[in-house]
């Protein structure tokens, strides 16, 4: 029963690790209602531009927005290269990526700003308010 208990144990954090999220970072002293993760990010092709969005605003590639599978629109999340430090905060506004390989897609100006424009895509960490 002992072993039975430290692999579940093992297990639970295992999959919560390989979910990339966490709501304590390690050195950073965010309030608790912070919540972080880790992944790829990519931006929309300039074919969208103007075209509507879920939330109904119009894609605008030099605005710092972004698409995202669950957080309401209107979130404020920040965006940070993990390669190069970079930050951006961008607006929810969008749904998707429609790939988990992405965990967020993010308007051009976005990704000029992050340093990943030419590269097309990036590892980063997202922060937000997860009471939002």
């Amino acid at each position: 029963m002992k072993y039975c208990l430290l692999l579940l144990s093992m297990f639970l954090c295992l999959q919560v690790d390989a979910q990339g999220d966490t709501t304590t970072p390690d050195s950073t002293m965010l309030d608790s209602a912070t919540r972080i993760k880790t992944g790829m990010a990519t931006y929309y092709h300039s074919k969208f531009e103007g075209k509507r969005t879920t939330s109904g605003a119009r894609y605008r590639r030099k605005k710092l927005t972004a698409a995202h599978r669950t957080l309401p629109f209107g979130t404020i999340v920040t965006v940070t290269n993990v390669d190069n430090g970079k930050s951006v905060e961008v607006e929810i506004n969008d749904r998707g990526p429609f790939t988990k390989r992405y965990i967020i897609d993010v308007s051009e100006q976005a990704a000029k700003d992050l340093g990943f424009f030419r590269k097309g895509q990036s590892r980063v960490q997202i922060s937000y308010d997860k009471s939002s």
